[in-house]
Formats: structure tokens, C-alpha cells, sequence
């Protein structure tokens, strides 16, 4: 077959959803049958929930971001950029490479696996202030900044900086929130026993969150015991509680607190990437809704899955959509290859049914409380049940490898507290890891498409 004939697959996103969706499409697609492209600005999957674990130290950075160049059997083309605008009647993405170069790429079928951006809200000094816990730039940077106030708290001799840098404020009681608080107070607590002229009480963790309980999806019981668990190590738990407003050097919280702080992390969820907003198409919630098949409703091979997706969980049943989690957006991405192939082939397209496995929460060293199957574990079991889950998912041999070195080493030698450098003098914050401005409006995207059509 020619190559120019050859229907053009375009998946956009290496997250959980995009790369299973891609390994599978070059496992049942035969070399001649389609060309597959990729559109993401680094080649390789991060496996975010242990991203925690990488702010900590217990894990380095490159033993959770999974090269896609490691396998032989690897064909798939390879786009350095995001998309920043889709146009479905002239079926192009709009790219912008990491050079900053504008790049339209048609395509026969696309499947939108962007993913998620950090959600926020118009809060006075946020963006310009928080640090997020979305990337591994930010994990690395996270580690580094923390740190960095032990070294600034221990050479200040003014009482009133130190206190303030020994102060750290958590926002987002979810999993990412309550992980990131209970893993850096690990590293903290470990930490400030090499600094003999500070005082470890004056080190203090603070989660928030405007909800009236924490990880509510582990029901009453665990999610009692994370909050005891976190309580007994000295970490302040305010519930029902946001912030007001943001300073470089304190944080003011909606019920009238004041905290000096130089770290505020906020991890108060997510919503869908913009890019689904340059469609012009059906959204629920900001995700972009699709059928059971996970195709667009009227979208000639438009396919969309994980985060950006209102995908109907039919599991559940009642009208729910299928939650923004790994194991969702894994088995969603071999389910849309399948649903592309089978449209490539002429053949019927399968809805999406998947029931969840159970949630993991690891809480550091032994502490940890999952629910696998419905099953409810604490403490030990639990935590061999949720680093055995994130062990068993890394996609790689070499990953597994590193990963339980890691976890080897930090369980005999324990923590070290080494600055890598990536905190440069200039300050990074929420606003600077992910682009929110880049992308293009529907009108913007005609416009554009329409002006590359007049030039050709």
C-alpha cells in the first residue's frame, strides 16, 4: 500500500491513556495498515502517582518517566510539541513544537488523550506563589525548594524568617495533596536532624481543603485512619477550610488565619486540558463528552479518553462519568485502539466497561491505607498492597528495576537531602510549568487553518 494512501492515526498525549493506546495500536496494526503519530513534548510516560515519592527522594526522577524509544518494535512518529488547537472539519492539528514552531498535522482519526491541567481559582497571589505537584519538573523543583528553607532557616538570625521558612501549607486533600504533605514531613522530619541549630518543633505541615472530609472515596473508616495517621505525625489538618489570598511570604487562609510561610503546594485537583475547549464541541464539566465508544457523537474519527473525557462509566450506571484515575485511562487507551482499529477495519465499535480495582494511598515509610477490591488494609499489608499495585503498573522491566532499588535503598540507608539545582535564582511557580496561555480559541483555529489553506 502507499504511503500516501495510508489512513494517518493521531494520538495526542503520552500519558496513561495515549501510550497504552498507542502500544496497542502497534501491536494489532500491521506496519503497512496505518501511520501512527504521537504529539507530546517529552518521549516519555511519567507515572504520576509516585510523583510524591520523587519530591521526597525516596524515588529519582528518571525511575518513574518511562522512556517510549526503549522498545525495538517501536514505529510510532513522534511529535516534540503540544497541541494547542484542533479543527474538525478540516480534521488538522494545530502544533506547537517545543522550538516554538507552528506545525499542522491532518489526520484520518485522532484520539485526544491530552490529559489535565492543575485547577485553579481566582485567588489573589496563586499562581503567582504556589507551587504545583503536576509535572516532574515541578516534583524536582518541589524537593529542592523545600530543602532549600532548611539550609536558608538554619544560616537566618532573624526568628521571624526562620519560623516563616519552616512553615509549609498544603492545599488539596485528595491523593496528590495528602501524599505530597505526608511524604515531604517525612523528608522534614528526617532532615532537621542534621541541622542541630534548629528546632524541629517549629516545623510545621499544614493540609487544607474547602471539603468536609479527607479522600472521601475511602470511606469513613480509612479515611479516618489517614487523617489519625497524619495527626500523630504532627501534620495540622483543617478541613472546610481554602485559601483567601497568597503572599511570597504568607498565606492567608479563608477562615482568617494567617500563616508565615514561604511554601504554599497546591494540589486542589484538576480539569481538563484547554485544548478541548478549541473544538468548539459538547462539554461536561470542561471534558469533552463522548459516547460509551469513546468517539465523538458526529466526529468523523474523533476519539477522546482519561482526563479531558466525560467518558459515561456504565459500571456505575445513573448517569456517572468515569473518574480521572490511572487505572480508568490505561484501560480506556486499549479500548479506543481497539474501537480505532475496528473503524479503520469497518468493523463495530464496543463501549467502555470497566469496574474500579480499589484505591491505594501511600502515606510513606510503613504507614499507608488502601482498598483493593473493597477490602479495607492498614498500615503494613496496606502499604505492600499499594507499592505492589504502582510496581506491577510500570509499563517497563528497567522501571520495576529502578523503582524497587529505590525503595531498597531508602528503606536501608533512609533519606538524603541533596540539592540537585534545579532551583535556579529566578523563582518558578504554578504559573510557569504549564502553558494555559498557548493554546488557541475555535475562531483562532479556523483562522489559522484557514490562512495555512490560502498560502498553499
Amino acid at each position: 500500500m502507499n504511503t500516501v494512501t495510508r489512513p494517518r492515526i493521531l494520538v495526542v498525549g503520552a500519558g496513561f491513556a495515549g501510550v497504552e493506546c498507542v502500544r496497542r495500536l502497534e501491536r494489532k496494526l500491521s506496519p503497512d495498515e496505518a501511520d501512527v503519530t504521537l504529539v507530546t513534548p517529552f518521549a516519555y510516560q511519567l507515572y504520576l502517582p509516585l510523583l510524591p515519592q520523587v519530591a521526597s527522594g525516596v524515588l529519582t526522577p528518571q525511575s518513574i518517566a518511562v522512556s517510549l524509544r526503549r522498545s525495538k518494535k517501536y514505529r510510532t512518529r513522534i511529535i516534540p510539541g503540544g497541541a494547542i488547537g484542533v479543527d474538525l472539519k478540516s480534521k488538522v492539528c494545530v502544533i506547537r513544537t517545543i522550538t516554538d514552531q507552528i506545525v499542522d498535522e491532518p489526520y484520518d482519526y485522532i484520539v485526544l488523550a491530552p490529559g489535565s491541567i492543575t485547577r485553579t481559582f481566582d485567588i489573589p497571589g496563586l499562581t503567582d506563589h504556589a507551587f504545583g505537584m503536576k509535572t516532574l519538573a515541578e516534583a524536582a523543583y518541589v524537593r529542592d525548594h523545600v530543602i532549600a528553607q532548611l539550609d536558608l532557616a538554619d544560616a537566618s538570625q532573624d526568628p521571624d524568617e526562620r519560623a516563616s521558612r519552616l512553615q509549609f501549607v498544603v492545599v488539596g486533600g485528595g491523593y496528590a495533596g495528602t501524599e505530597t504533605a505526608a511524604c515531604l514531613q517525612r523528608l522534614t522530619h528526617a532532615a532537621v536532624k542534621r541541622y542541630p541549630r534548629l528546632d524541629p518543633g517549629l516545623i510545621k505541615w499544614h493540609l487544607i481543603d474547602i471539603a468536609p472530609k479527607l479522600m472521601p472515596e475511602l470511606g469513613e473508616k480509612l479515611g479516618s485512619s489517614a487523617q489519625e495517621i497524619l495527626r500523630r505525625r504532627g501534620i495540622e489538618i483543617s478541613l472546610g477550610v481554602s485559601i483567601a489570598k497568597a503572599g511570597p511570604e504568607e498565606v492567608t487562609f479563608t477562615d482568617g488565619r494567617v500563616i508565615p510561610t514561604r511554601t504554599l503546594i497546591w494540589t486542589a485537583g484538576v480539569v481538563a486540558s484547554p485544548l478541548i475547549a478549541t473544538l468548539g464541541a459538547e462539554t461536561v464539566k470542561g471534558r469533552l463528552a463522548v459516547a460509551p465508544e469513546m468517539n465523538l457523537p458526529g466526529g468523523d474519527g474523533v476519539f477522546a479518553l482519561g482526563d479531558s473525557a466525560a467518558v459515561p462509566d456504565l459500571a456505575k450506571g445513573d448517569g456517572a462519568m468515569c473518574p480521572p484515575t490511572a487505572q480508568h485511562a490505561q484501560r480506556q487507551g486499549r479500548h479506543v485502539a481497539d474501537n480505532v482499529i475496528a473503524s479503520l477495519r469497518g468493523g463495530p465499535l464496543k463501549p467502555y466497561v470497566h469496574k474500579d480495582l480499589g484505591l491505594v494511598v501511600d502515606l510513606g515509610g510503613t504507614d499507608a491505607v488502601s482498598k483493593p477490591l473493597g477490602i479495607e488494609l492498614r498500615g503494613l499489608p496496606a502499604q505492600a498492597v499499594a507499592r505492589g499495585y504502582h510496581w506491577s503498573a510500570l509499563r517497563t522491566n528497567v522501571a520495576k528495576t529502578r523503582v524497587m532499588t529505590n525503595w531498597l535503598l531508602n528503606a536501608v540507608a533512609g533519606d538524603d537531602f541533596v540539592r540537585t539545582g534545579f532551583q535556579t535564582r529566578r523563582a518558578a511557580r504554578l504559573k510557569d510549568f504549564e502553558y494555559t496561555d498557548a493554546y488557541l480559541t475555535p475562531e483562532q483555529v479556523q483562522a489559522h487553518i484557514e490562512g495555512a489553506g490560502r498560502q498553499g
